[in-house]
């Protein structure tokens, strides 16, 4: 990576960082990003509140958990190496303590298919790692294990992983993640709400990963009226 796209890499980080605090999933000083960078990664420093951040505050790390920077890396630079290592297709690792989903943390409730929108975190399910000390490796090992197969998860009286391809789509996910997670918490107030098949959420999740690829969805008749002008009129 040369200087300046280092730079810009860390630069955005920090915007991306700023925009979680702002759309209010992160608070404080809790919360931490990381970017895969080839053979290495950038990981945000540890204790340092977002709107004091700098591009030069972000911390390189080696998957040896060696680092170089001004500052020390997150405390749970475990989970990002060690994630980042074993997904190689994400680029990006956000963690946060968003209020909601680290409400159904604490009580390690795993967020089913109550709603179709669960989907966007690749299964039927939005797993709820077990608890472990922040900042171990037993953490880590947990964190992986309820990632196997998502792309988002909770960590049982912790908060919140949200996995992307880039910034903005680690971003976005872990403010939909957030949302379901309110979502659900105010349906349990109603009691346990229904959960949809298995067989709905393969329709569902086809429908997404076809959308991922900017196509629309077009299983069972859905897309029969939604053509482009030109096609309709030939």
């Amino acid at each position: 990576m040369t200087e300046t796209a280092s730079h810009a890499s860390r630069a955005d980080m920090v915007d991306i960082c700023r925009r979680m605090n702002s759309s209010g999933i992160n608070q404080g000083t809790a919360g931490n990003l990381s970017l895969r960078t080839g053979d290495t990664f950038l990981i945000t420093p540890s204790s340092l509140a977002y709107d004091k951040m700098e591009p030069e505050d972000i911390v390189e790390m080696d998957f040896d958990g060696t680092y170089e920077g001004r500052r020390r890396p997150s405390s749970e630079w475990r989970f990002h190496r060690d994630i980042l290592a074993a997904r190689k297709d994400i680029n990006v690792v956000l963690h946060c303590h968003s209020i909601y989903a680290t409400t159904l943390a604490v009580h390690h409730k795993t967020i089913p298919s109550f709603h179709y929108m669960t989907g966007v975190a690749g299964g039927t399910t939005i797993r709820c790692a077990k608890y472990a000390t922040f900042g171990t490796q037993a953490l880590s090992d947990y964190a992986l294990e309820a990632l196997e197969g998502r792309l988002a998860c909770l960590l049982g009286q912790h908060g919140q992983i949200s996995l992307g391809a880039d910034l903005e789509k680690a971003l976005w996910l872990g403010i939909e993640v957030e949302t379901i997670s309110r979502l659900y918490v105010q349906a349990l107030t109603l009691g346990e709400p229904p959960i949809l098949s298995d067989e709905e959420m393969a329709r569902v999740l086809k429908q997404m990963d076809q959308m991922s690829y900017g196509q629309a969805p077009d299983l069972e008749g859905v897309n029969d009226t939604a053509r482009p002008r030109q096609a309709a009129d030939a």
